[in-house]
């Protein structure tokens, strides 16, 4: 039952029933209306703009989680940056030194990328700085560990080529020193034995009874084995490649022919007195780049320092040769 309203009315001393026009009654529904709606409107927007939903919540952890992961996985990348910068001080410094190989400049190492739209699919994010930090650092470190990879093919292969270079470099006597029957007569002016006339003396002849061992003073291959050049008699000569040369004179046999592969301490022929000679010994040269240079420099692989010292002084003295 609705609700009638009365009032008093002065004049006819009675009560009225109170008549509330439509209008009135619409507008007055409607101005509740407005104000509720005013008020859910100010509700929503305070809502969305200061309280999270459980799905935004549960966005925000995960966005603390990754970039929390980012920030670790950037640690790491520092650490790692921290080995490889290590790794390339010792390949410049110790590795490329040993082998004479040029170290490989900074700005090759530490060089970016190109292109200015390299990382324009990363921008626009709210944490878009640290991605592209991220990822320009893990380029850097990309680049950097291919370099030294490179780096590290090259240094392999100036270990295989230096392990060949000094097993071709001519390091041991051609006579054993059990066999040797005088001191060397050494390299440089003496006195021909023939002539009796001062003459730079090429090589170290190496006296020593007939028919003994002479032994390849380093590998290499074998380019002359003959009697043809004047003076040496039956004598031959090893090219070890990278520039040295070594000749072996006045053989009573050779046991070796021309293109052979020949190993350090390799027989390769016997002590004579062919050619222009005085007595039984091995005439024995040495050649770098095609200059005569002195053997005496190439005998670390079977001397003690002691011995090599008392072999320099005795052939350094002035004397005569063989040859």
């Amino acid at each position: 039952m609705s609700k009638i309203n009365y009032k008093f009315n002065n004049k006819s001393l009675s009560f009225e029933i109170i008549t509330v026009p439509l209008h009135k009654r619409v507008g007055k529904v409607l101005s509740y209306l407005a104000i509720g709606l005013v008020f859910a409107t100010l509700t929503i927007i305070f809502a969305y703009k200061y309280l999270d939903s459980p799905k935004e919540k549960q966005l925000q952890r995960e966005i603390a989680e990754l970039t929390l992961q980012y920030e670790l996985l950037n640690n790491r990348m520092t650490q790692v940056t921290e080995v490889l910068d290590d790794i390339e001080e010792r390949d410049n410094n110790v590795y490329r030194t040993i082998f004479e190989a040029e170290p490989i400049p900074a700005s090759i190492r530490q060089a970016g990328f190109g292109g200015v739209d390299r990382y324009k699919e990363l921008q626009g994010f709210n944490n878009s700085a640290l991605i592209v930090e991220t990822t320009k650092r893990l380029d850097r470190i990309s680049k950097q560990l291919y370099i030294q990879s490179k780096s590290f093919d090259e240094v392999v292969n100036l270990v295989k080529g230096k392990e060949k270079l000094l097993a071709s470099i001519p390091a041991i006597q051609p006579i054993s020193n059990s066999d040797l029957r005088h001191q060397p007569s050494g390299f440089g002016w003496r006195t021909h034995p023939i002539y009796k006339t001062p003459e730079f003396h090429p090589g170290m002849d190496f006296s020593a009874p007939q028919g003994t061992e002479i032994f390849a003073t380093g590998d290499g291959t074998v380019a002359r084995a003959d009697a043809s050049a004047q003076g040496y008699g039956n004598h031959i000569v090893i090219n070890h490649g990278y520039g040295y040369e070594t000749l072996y004179g006045h053989m009573s046999k050779m046991a070796v022919r021309v293109g052979q592969q020949i190993k350090r301490g390799q027989l390769i022929g016997y002590v004579g007195s062919t050619g222009l000679s005085t007595a039984p010994h091995v005439h024995y040269e040495v050649q770098k780049n095609g200059q005569i240079v002195n053997p005496i420099n190439y005998y670390y692989n079977d001397l003690t320092p002691e011995q090599y010292q008392k072999l320099t002084a005795l052939s350094s003295q002035s004397s005569q040769s063989f040859d």
